[in-house]
């Protein structure tokens, strides 16, 4: 053998470094480009039937998901209207409303013999008319919104279209769907039994169970909303069938990412989280705020009739024990949905500039993500501004609705941006870690396999 050639086997140092430099260096720069294409075209929907076979079954949750939205604002509207007490009984397959001007008659009549009716004495047949159809509007639509999602689940159900892992969530959210009307009726009893007669102030229905019912359908629009996005990034989650040893979309996003953009993105979702818990918490607060009819004390802002904190007024020795302060007490219960719901637009602002404005955003954030972020600050002072402007006009119908309306806007917004940031959330960096650590001994396995090679081929020359 040529003598120079011996020289440079026996010398493989500087060969081996030079090659692995290169290597190195070509690594470096595929996963740069990689990590800069992932990052800038996300992880977006996929809301084709031929690119994502459960896209009907998303769309028919979230469009179910609307349906409950749409059922919250007729809700919230049955409130202000003061139509929640009209109907006196309660059937769970629903009934036609009166006929004809007997059958109205005795419906007012039944009517009568409640509590409320000694507080409106004055009402005519025409004004019941009104506050009945409102009420019965709302427990018909709650039916339909019943028989639009288990119809078609059904339907998906036997054509084994639900997808894998789904199929406990569809019987999760058939049991709310249905316990919601049962809460429903346990809130409207609240304001009809014989006890609230003697009540000197409006007879309302419960704050508490009030509070219950919008937090269960709130609850249940946000698992709705969840699942519809989650039916939708079925595609971008899952391992491709035909490529092996090939990982999902998501992972390879993850992946591609570097150890601060990972820290960052964490801290966002962190945040996000955090603002859509505060949300939720604002939500809940607002059913005490209509409950007690709280809205039409203080209409003034930013103080409360020239106190920031209305001490003499948030605790009244009559209300034992003094927690329930907190959720009958006018002047604490306005304060507390105040300071949250201003927490919850400041906190939403904070968020979006942080996350669009960091210089690690860029490598850190899918443009699904930056989208929410605008939105989400948008929507939340929006719908701050709609409270103030609500509050010091003393509650009319219209702002008040829409801005029952705006917090699930708001919330909507808060779950989208969560969702959209599931690339960093525990479970998908686990995923990740096994996955580089199983590759890492593949790899170590392959290098011992050639070392030995090596060796042989070594002893053979």
């Amino acid at each position: 053998m040529n003598e120079s050639v011996l020289h440079f086997l026996d010398q493989p140092t500087l060969f081996h470094q030079k090659v692995y430099e290169y290597f190195i260096l070509h690594l470096r720069i595929t996963t740069l480009f990689m990590s800069a294409s992932l990052i800038t075209r996300g992880l977006p929907a996929v809301t084709k039937a031929p690119l994502n076979p459960y896209a009907p079954v998303a769309k028919w949750i979230l469009g179910t998901s609307g349906m409950v939205a749409g059922m919250v604002h007729i809700g919230g509207v049955t409130r202000l209207t003061k139509s929640g007490l009209s109907m006196t009984d309660w059937k769970p397959l629903g009934s036609l409303p009166p006929m004809n001007t007997q059958d109205w008659m005795k419906e007012f009549d039944r009517y009568k013999e409640f509590p409320e009716w000694q507080q409106r004495k004055s009402m005519t047949l025409d004004e019941f008319q009104y506050i009945y159809f409102w009420e019965w509007g709302h427990r018909m639509l709650g039916r339909v919104v019943g028989i639009c999602f288990a119809a078609p689940w059904a339907y998906f159900a036997f054509r084994k279209k639900i997808p894998s892992g789904y199929n406990a969530r569809m019987r999760l959210l058939f049991v709310m769907g249905g316990t919601q009307g049962l809460v429903g009726w346990w809130m409207v009893r609240s304001g009809l039994t014989e006890d609230r007669r003697n009540d000197k102030k409006e007879i309302r229905v419960s704050p508490y169970r009030l509070a219950a019912h919008l937090g269960m359908a709130f609850t249940t629009y946000a698992t709705l909303l969840y699942t519809g996005l989650g039916i939708l990034q079925i595609p971008n989650d899952a391992v491709p069938k035909a490529a092996n040893g090939a990982s999902s979309k998501i992972l390879q996003l993850t992946h591609s990412l570097s150890h601060d953009a990972i820290k960052y993105a964490k801290r966002i979702r962190f945040g996000a989280i955090g603002v859509t818990t505060l949300t939720a918490i604002t939500v809940a607060s607002g059913a005490f705020v209509a409950g007690n009819d709280a809205g039409n004390a203080y209409n003034t802002f930013p103080k409360m009739d020239d106190q920031w904190i209305p001490m003499d007024d948030m605790i009244d020795p009559e209300l034992k024990p003094t927690y329930r302060n907190a959720f009958e007490n006018t002047a604490m219960v306005q304060w507390n949905h105040r300071v949250l719901g201003t927490s919850t637009a400041l906190g939403s602002l904070a968020l979006a500039s942080f996350g669009l404005f960091h210089p690690a955003s860029r490598q850190a954030l899918t443009p699904q993500v930056n989208k929410g972020l605008k939105v989400l600050a948008g929507v939340a002072i929006g719908q701050m501004s709609l409270g103030i402007a609500t509050l010091l006009n003393y509650v009319p119908i219209t702002l008040a609705a829409t801005h029952q309306l705006g917090s699930l806007v708001v919330l909507s917004t808060g779950i989208y941006v969560c969702h959209s940031l599931r690339y960093v959330s525990p479970s998908v960096l686990r995923n990740v870690t096994q996955k580089v650590a199983s590759s890492a001994a593949s790899g170590g396995r392959r290098t011992i396999s050639g070392s030995a090679m090596t060796g042989k081929h070594s002893m053979v020359q």
